[in-house]
């Protein structure tokens, strides 16, 4: 499905507290109040990128960021800074296939509870529209 590009590189970059080599976003494409679609172009500079694929650590650290972008863009609507937030724990991680180069991936949050700077998502991430892994996140706000 094609999207809308609503935020590029630079944008996204100033909404997370991750910051270059480490950034596993570039793209934001919606945002709601209880969900988000993210995107990431595999580069060969990236840090998770090896002989020719982006490794499941690059995968999921993509997936908490976009939680993070979520929250950040949430914060910038309200004109106040972002606090830095953790993953709390990760649940039923499934990847079914791993990105090559210059492949463009994109992961849809969808919030399932979201209390006290606790937040429960759940997050399916694909690649030219297949599925290619997908799991559940618990992410904190540090105090």
């Amino acid at each position: 499905m094609e999207r809308t590009l609503l935020l590029e590189k630079n944008a996204v970059e100033n909404l997370l507290p991750q910051k270059f080599p480490f950034v596993m976003v570039d793209k934001m494409y919606s945002f709601t109040e209880t969900s988000l679609v993210s995107g990431l172009k595999i580069q060969n500079d990236n840090i998770f990128f090896d002989k020719n694929t982006f490794l499941e650590a690059g995968l999921i650290e993509h997936m908490a960021q976009s939680v993070a972008l979520h929250t950040g863009y949430e914060y910038f609507l309200r004109n106040e800074i972002a606090p830095t937030g953790y993953i709390g724990s990760i649940k039923d991680i499934e990847i079914k296939k791993l990105p090559e180069i210059n492949d463009t991936i994109q992961s849809t949050v969808t919030i399932l509870q979201e209390f006290g700077g606790i937040t429960l998502v759940d997050i399916v991430t694909t690649l030219n529209n297949e599925e290619i892994a997908k799991g559940q996140m618990k992410t904190v706000l540090a105090k």
